[in-house]
C-alpha cells in the first residue's frame, strides 16, 4: 500500500478516522493516546497537538496494529 497520500494528514484526521471505525480512546499519557477496539484491536498515536503529522514508519505501525486495508482508507475518507 502507498502511503504518500497519507503523509499530510494530521493528528485530527487520523483521530476522526480512528473514532468513527468503533475505537474508543483508553489512556493517554503525554503525547501517546491509545486507542482500542471492541473486538480487541489496539493503536497508539503519538502527537503533541492535533496539527501534528506522522512521519512514514509510524504511519505504517498504525495501519499494521489497525489492519486497515486501502478500502477501509477510502470508506474513512482519509484517501480518495
Amino acid at each position: 500500500m502507498d502511503i504518500v497520500p497519507l503523509r499530510n494528514l494530521t493528528a485530527a484526521n487520523w483521530v476522526r478516522a480512528v473514532e468513527h471505525d468503533g475505537f474508543r480512546r483508553r489512556k493517554t499519557r503525554g503525547s501517546h493516546h491509545i486507542y482500542q477496539h471492541s473486538d480487541g484491536r489496539r493503536v497508539l498515536l503519538v502527537y503533541h497537538g492535533q496539527h501534528d503529522t506522522f512521519n512514514p514508519k509510524a504511519i505504517r505501525q498504525v495501519l499494521q496494529s489497525i489492519r486497515w486495508t486501502e478500502e477501509d482508507l477510502r470508506r474513512l475518507h482519509l484517501i480518495i
